[in-house]
This record gives structure tokens, sequence and C-alpha cells, in this order.
């Protein structure tokens, strides 16, 4: 059984259910903050000795010298050309349309001329080097190489240090993306040790600008830590899905859609919103009759149980409004008119329109990119793109009339804050 939960906006204690279910403070808990604040606190003091000993001690992965954790790029390309002619073809294929999708983010940068002859503009300046986290404790993801990796090389960033966590053999397939993605050095380190010899270098690992990438509750906790020292991303938490449907939608496709946000970990969120009570029943049974079958049927059940629900609402407008409540991570719009409704979803990290977009096309292939904002991060944040990877500088050229012009207003201003020399900067530069 799923245990999963069946809510309606029409029962008494709706309200008080779904703060409930929208609760995710588990998640954030006081003790991944703890561990992960010790190991980081060692890694920046220790560097590779204490890089390797919390490998070792919690990957299990053993090595004489941090220099051992690394991949060369002769085996990256090595498990490229080992995968079957099918692995190949999708990594290249997911590949080319990521990169496709993302050209169209690259900014240019701008300069213009005001009515006083002054320039003004921006530099756009790509990041000189990146840490791209790929997780991998419960499931591998070369998809999660893909995402991370193309934007930054459009970007231009000059080098790429990925890591990723391996308890065993190292994944082929995470390898061969980091190859197809021209990941510049791959190491085989995971958790808030790798997250901190990112941030502050050890004799073995560079230390990088950003740190992009998913990861669990003590890599998230590690990136709040280190924020400051280097940039990031976002801080992930689990995995989330809303689904909208009409009920007009095969049963089974929505069972399917709950299940591929479920077998992420027991902390993923799957949500139903339907006006047919029908519906719900259907989706419920397919629930229960599919179950049995999924390979990894146990992590689907505890997530569906903990944080799942399949909720009747009175509309599909009461329905959006209560989405923009979660500001979900992905949001499948199972409708007939589905097109209609996305200017009235405010919040939400990626949005699936339409009966045949299954939010899992969006894992590996569509294009948009994978890394988006969870825990209702979505309200105020946005996909992982070119544009995280690069800063930008802003340009000002003065004339010597422009420079006059504006240095009376700037004197003015200065004034009145009392900055003297502030004022007396702009005042030299005032003719006449």
């Amino acid at each position: 059984m799923s245990g999963i939960a069946i809510l309606s906006t029409r029962d008494a204690g709706f309200s008080i259910d779904f703060r409930a279910l929208m609760d995710r403070s588990e998640e954030n808990s006081v003790k991944a903050e703890e561990v992960a604040r010790g190991i980081v606190a060692d890694v920046r003091s220790r560097g590779d000795e204490a890089l390797l000993m919390w490998t070792e001690r919690l990957d299990k992965r053993k090595a004489a010298q941090a220099a051992d954790l690394e991949v060369s790029p002769v085996r990256l390309k090595a498990a490229f050309e080992a995968l079957p002619k099918p692995q190949q073809q999708a990594l290249e294929v997911a590949a080319a349309r990521i990169r496709s999708y993302h050209e169209h983010q690259i900014v240019t940068p701008y300069m213009y001329e005001d009515d006083l002859g002054s320039g003004l503009g921006v530099k756009i300046t790509a990041l000189d080097r990146v840490g791209l986290y790929v997780p991998g404790g419960k499931a591998a993801y070369p998809s999660s190489v893909l995402m991370n990796a193309i934007p930054a090389r459009l970007a231009g960033v000059r080098e790429l240090i990925m890591m990723a966590p391996s308890t065993a053999e190292p994944s082929p397939l995470v390898l061969a993306a980091a190859f197809v993605a021209k990941v510049d050095r791959v190491f085989l380190a995971g958790g808030a040790q790798a997250i901190a010899a990112l941030a502050y270098g050890t004799a073995t690992v560079p230390r990088v600008d950003k740190i992009v990438g998913p990861g669990n509750a003590y890599v998230a906790a590690a990136k709040r830590l280190v924020f400051g020292q280097v940039a990031i991303d976002m801080i992930a938490g689990p995995s989330e899905v809303a689904i909208i449907c009409d009920g007009k939608t095969d049963p089974r496709w929505i069972a399917y859609d709950l299940f591929a946000q479920a077998e992420h970990d027991e902390g993923a969120q799957s949500l139903l919103f339907t006006p047919d009570a029908h519906f719900i029943q259907a989706v419920h049974a397919e629930i229960e009759r599919l179950l049995p079958d999924m390979e990894r049927r146990d992590i689907i059940a505890a997530a569906l149980g903990r944080h799942g629900a399949l909720i009747e609402v009175r509309s599909i407008a009461e329905a959006v409004e209560l989405v923009n409540e979660v500001a979900p991570e992905h949001l499948e719009l199972s409708l007939d008119d589905a097109q209609a409704w996305i200017d009235r979803v405010r919040h939400a990290g990626a949005i699936f329109v339409g009966r045949h977009t299954a939010e899992s096309l969006g894992d590996y292939c569509a294009g948009p990119n994978h890394v988006l904002p969870t825990s209702g991060t979505a309200r105020f944040s946005s996909p992982l793109g070119v544009y995280d990877f690069q800063k930008r500088t802003s340009l000002v050229f003065c004339t010597p009339e422009g420079a006059s012009v504006l240095g009376r207003t700037a004197s003015v201003l200065a004034r009145g804050e009392g900055l003297t020399a502030h004022a007396l900067s702009a005042e030299c530069r005032i003719r006449g």
C-alpha cells in the first residue's frame, strides 16, 4: 500500500492538512548542518588529508592520495566508447538538445550613448572556474552532468571541476556524460567534504568561483555554510512534482508521473490536483496496482506516504492558486486547454504543458535545465542557466560635457548625504 493521502478542499480541516503537507522542515535537519559544519571545517583546515579521510569514512572509497580520486580524461573517453550504441546516442541527443536550448540564453554585451555623449553599458565575463556537483547516493545522474556542464561551457567558463560520489565503481554513464560535456577534471568524492574542497581548495582540488548542482541534506548544508567564500546556485531540497489534471488523462500515466518524482528519494513530493473525485479513485487504484512491480517501490511508497497527496479541488482555477502556494519544482498541466493556464501560474520551476508532456522528458532531453528551485523557492528563483555562469560589469564613460552636467546633480545629492569628498570629486569636473 502506498499510504498516499486523499484530501479535498471542501473538507473543514483541509487548510491544516495542506499546511502540514507543505511543511518540509524535517528535510532541513539541524543534524545535517552540525555534521556538515564539522566536515567543512576539517577539510578547510587539513585539505587533502581530510578529504581522503571523509571520503573513505562516508563514501567507503579508499585512496592512498587525493590524486587517486581523480578520473583521467583517457578513462572518461574510454567510458563513452565502451557504452552500447543506444546509450552513446542518447547522451549525444540529450546534449545537443540541452545545448540548443541554452544557446538562446547567451546575453550580448551592450553599450549606448546618452544625450550628453556619455557611454553606458555592460561587460559580460564568464566565471574562471566552476565546481559541478553530481549526486550519486541512490542513483546515478548522467543527466545532471549535462545540465550543469553544458550551460557553463556556453557561458565561456574556463575550467569545470566535477565532484561525483561513488561507493563502488563509478557509473560508466556518468563518466561518459563528463566526456560528452567536456568536463576538465572529475573527482570521485561526494558529500560535504567535496563541497568544502571545491570552496576552499586543497593541494589537489582547485578552488572554484561557484558551486552548482543538487545533492542530499549534507551537501545542501555544506553549500549553505560555504556561501560567501564561493558562489552557489541554490540550496536544493528533495524533488517535487505537482500535477493539475481535468480527469481526462489516462490515470496510469498520472500514476507513473507521480512515481517518477517519488522514486528519487523518500523526501520527494508528488501531488495531484483535480476537480474529478472519480478520477482520484482511478489514479489511486492505478497507484496500488502498479506499485508492487516498481523497481524502487520501497522508496516510492515512503515518499508517497510521507509527502504525497491526491487532492480534490472545486475547479482548475482553485488548483492553480494552490499550486502557486506550493511553488513546485515541476508542474504538469495535464489539461485540454493547458496553454490557456500558463499565465495564471506565478510560481513553478518548470511547467510541462499538455497531457503528452511528461516531466521525465524534462529530466533528460527536452532541453531546458533540470536543476530547478525546490522547497517553495520557485517564488523567487529560476532554473540553472547560462546566466548563472557569468557576471556583469557596468561600464561608464563620460565626455567632459557629460561629467560637467552630471557633476552638478551628483554634487547636490552627495552634499545632501553629508559626503563632502564625493561632492568635491564631482564638482572639480564641472566646467565654468
